[in-house]
Order: structure tokens, then sequence, then C-alpha cells
């Protein structure tokens, strides 16, 4: 039995069998490079966005920037104004002190029962002056001091010529400083040390012994022939030697008090310095010491003269004008 051979297939045939697929792989490639575009567009506005976004977050920051620069600013001129609104009020202060002196003054005179004991008035005044500042410098009497200055005012107030107006204004700003002052200083330190000189005794120093048990056999058995103490500090132990070593400490703690006595800051400050030399040999390095040394410095710190700017002003005015020819 013989086959039958098949026929091949025709060009045309393998063409018409050829096109769906071409045809396939074109739309496949078309819709590949639609897709790539419209990915290339999405990508491209999102970049254009986050520039953009960015671009208006730095916009906000510039503009944020600018108001704290601005609002630093107005708070530089809110403060430089209220400075200036000080000022002016001191300034109208003084203003309205001096009108109604010029007021008081302008009264007198048109008085005609007016007399003139101005001179006598003066020299009160001056003695006044000067018994205020001796008060103050020497015996460091402040209550003395501000009646003395009190009483020079009320004085000088009888004065009825327009001359002293300034004079009495310069009274008025010494009284002033005078009454801000508060305690003196020299009262103040003197009352300090002696706060200070009563919790200045030292205790005694550790017992030896409260560790025995846990020291050698071979320093146990001879503590009794030898004494063993560490040559490098300063604290004394012996009771003689305390109790030298108070006596010293009581002693510049007592010249300090005479040096803050008569003002004399050098011999003050040198005497305290000594005595924080002597808590050295009493006490053990501890907190309690060098609380006590910094309580000493502190003292040592302090003024023993009032600061007052205005000292003697009015009295140097007053003899300086009464000093001037006329």
């Amino acid at each position: 039995m013989s086959s039958t051979p098949v026929p091949p297939p025709s060009a045309s045939h393998r063409n018409t069998r050829a096109w769906p697929w071409l045809l396939l792989v074109t739309a496949l490639l078309a819709a590949g490079l639609f897709g790539w575009r419209q990915w290339r567009l999405d990508s491209a506005r999102e970049q254009a966005a986050v520039a953009d976004a960015g671009l208006r977050l730095d916009a906000l920051d510039e503009r944020f920037d600018a108001m704290r620069r601005g609002q630093r600013a107005q708070t530089q001129r809110l403060q430089q104004a209220d400075a200036t609104n000080r000022l002016l009020r001191d300034e109208l202060l003084g203003i309205g002190q001096r009108a109604v002196l010029l007021e008081e003054t302008v009264s007198k005179l048109a008085d005609p029962d007016r007399h003139g004991a101005q001179a006598l008035r003066l020299d009160e005044t001056e003695l006044l002056l000067a018994m205020a500042e001796r008060r103050l410098w020497i015996a460091g009497d402040l209550d003395g001091a501000r009646r003395a200055y009190a009483l020079a005012a009320g004085v000088l107030a009888g004065v009825d010529d327009p001359a002293y107006l300034s004079l009495r204004q310069t009274l008025q700003q010494e009284r002033a400083s005078l009454e801000a002052l508060g305690v003196e200083p020299r009262v103040q330190a003197m009352a300090k040390l002696d706060a200070l000189a009563g919790s200045l005794i030292a205790p005694p120093p550790r017992a030896a012994g409260v560790q025995a048990d846990r020291q050698p056999w071979w320093r146990r058995a001879f503590s009794g022939v030898v004494a063993v103490q560490p040559t490098g500090g300063h604290v004394v132990a012996q009771p003689g030697e305390r109790a030298a070593a108070q006596v010293g400490l009581q002693l510049e703690i007592s010249l300090a008090r005479a040096a803050a006595e008569r003002r004399d800051v050098a011999s003050y400050r040198a005497a305290i310095t000594r005595a924080s030399t002597w808590l050295t040999h009493l006490w053990s390095p501890s907190p309690g010491l060098q609380q006590r040394r910094a309580q000493l410095a502190t003292l040592a710190a302090m003024p023993l003269s009032p600061s007052l700017p205005t000292r003697g002003t009015t009295l140097a005015q007053l003899r300086q004008m009464r000093a001037a020819p006329n």
C-alpha cells in the first residue's frame, strides 16, 4: 500500500498564517511604547510636583526666617522704647521736682515778710551736712546721718534765694541715695564675722583606736609605745597644740574685727586669710572645712565702706557757692 505524498504549503498560505502574529507583536510593541511614554510623563509630573513642593517649602522657610527677624527687630525696638520711656519718666520726675522747688521759691520771694537771715541758715546747713558726713564715715551711724540730712534739708528750705535751687535738688538726690543704702557695710560685715566666730570651734580629731581591731597585729602590739601619725598633714592632734591653734584663730578674728572698725581693708582681709589658714590646722579635710573657708572668703570680699557716688556733693557745692564772689 503506497502513501499519498502531502504537497508542501504554498508561500501565500504561509504569509496568511504569519500576519496575525505580526499584528500581535506590533500591537504589543505599540502598547509597551505607549505605557513607557505614560510612565515617563507620570515620572516627570511627580518630579515636577516634588520640585515645586521643595520650592514652596524653601519659600515658607524664608518667610518664617523673615518673620523671626522682624519679630526680633520689633522686640529690640520695644526694649529701646521701654528704656527711652524710663529715661523720659526720670527726666519728667526731675523736672517736676524742680518745678515744685521753683514754686516754693517764688512763693517765698512774693512774701513781703521775708527776713534776711540767709547767711545764718547757710551756716547751719553747712554744719549739719558736715556732721552727717562725720557720723557716716567715722561712727558708721546711718540713722544719725539721715537725721542730720533731714535737718539740713529743713534749714535749707528756709533759704529763699533762687541761686540755691540746684543745691536743694542735689541735697534731695543725696538723701535718696543714703536712704537706699540700707545697712552700713561695715556693721553688716562685723555682724557676720561675729556670727561665724562661734561656729569656728574645731571638733577634736578622730580617735585613732576606732578601727583598732582592723589593724595588723604588730601595730596593735606597739600602739601603746609608738604613735604613728602621717607627716604630710597639717592638722594638730595634741591638746596643747590644738588650744594654741584655737587661740591663734580667735586672735585673727579679733584682728579682723578691729580692722573692720577702722575700715582698714588690707588688714581686714589679711587677718581673715590667716584665720582660714588656722582652720586647716584645726580641721581635717572635710565638707565642713570647705564650707567655713568659703564663708571666710565671702567675708573677706565684703566692702567696709558704703558706695555712695553722691557723698559730700551737697556740702562741696554749698562751700563752692559761698566761696564764689557775688
